[in-house]
């Protein structure tokens, strides 16, 4: 690839992230004052491979080199980053384009996967044609321990270090990754939950960030599609700020993937696999 690799992330607070806002006006409902504000931004992401359009996704312009990387794994597209041969960008304002070189087997298999995309920020599995595409065969992981209590200890207002344009206007979420010592290293953000995992799963892989006995932390709600990322991706353990849903569930115990949710105001509630075995 020639996108250039990031050095390793700091905490967001310390970089600029209104990049990816601008500044709008509004009136309150009498209209008698106006004032303005500061709104996330996305643009409309089209994404093809070997010249041969693939997807157009609805992303937050930041970090697209770590989201085109992870969404190609993430979707089974490819089945590691070394598939990649190449990605270029192309493109301004609301319109950017992707071109992406992949080898010939991961070519081969995206076109038997005959997927055209028309994506949006809010479903992850949009233009999937058949329940077996859905509902892949997805290598089981071999079991990870569960992370001790206290690195989710206040969890939520430490990843708030990794969520600046969230904080700054808004409307994002984030995903942010935790190593096996418990350290926060690294956080993405985007209108779309799964696009916002994706760009996490990218960067780790671009950075050279092993995954082994860390965690992916997502802030929205835990569907299965966000399953099947980590597990592509061989993230042992998923923590969620909202709370799973059944099939997300069914997948963790499934497949040894340790599934957390982080209630606002109550203990932190292991879905998988302590519980496995119960319904």
């Amino acid at each position: 690839m020639n996108a250039k690799r990031p050095a390793c992330a700091a905490p967001a607070l310390e970089t600029p992230a209104p990049a990816a806002s601008q500044t709008y006006s509004y009136s309150d409902l009498p209209r008698e004052e106006s004032a303005s504000t500061a709104l996330a931004e996305e643009v409309a992401l089209a994404i093809a491979y070997n010249g041969i359009s693939q997807a157009v996704m609805l992303v937050t312009p930041t970090d697209l080199e770590d989201f085109i990387v992870g969404f190609s794994l993430g979707s089974g597209i490819i089945i590691d980053a070394t598939d990649i041969y190449d990605l270029q960008l192309t493109g301004a304002g609301s319109a950017q384009y992707a071109q992406v070189t992949i080898a010939n087997r991961a070519f081969w298999n995206l076109k038997q996967q005959r997927r055209q995309l028309a994506g949006t920020s809010g479903c992850g599995l949009c233009g999937v044609e058949a329940v077996e595409q859905a509902l892949p065969d997805l290598k089981v992981l071999a079991g990870a321990p569960l992370p001790p209590i206290a690195w989710l200890d206040g969890l939520r207002q430490r990843i708030s270090a990794f969520q600046p344009l969230g904080q700054y206007c808004g409307a994002v979420h984030a995903a942010v990754f935790m190593d096996a010592s418990g350290e926060l290293l690294l956080g993405r953000e985007d209108i779309g939950r799964h696009n916002a995992l994706d760009k996490l799963i990218g960067g780790l892989i671009r950075q050279k960030i092993s995954t082994e006995g860390g965690l992916a932390i997502v802030t929205s709600r835990c569907s299965l599609e966000l399953i099947q990322k980590v597990l592509r991706a061989g993230i042992q353990t998923l923590v969620s700020l909202s709370a799973p849903t059944g099939l997300a569930v069914q997948w963790a115990r499934r497949h040894n993937l340790n599934l957390i949710h982080l209630p606002q105001k109550s203990a932190p509630r292991v879905y998988s696999p302590a519980m496995e075995n119960q319904a």
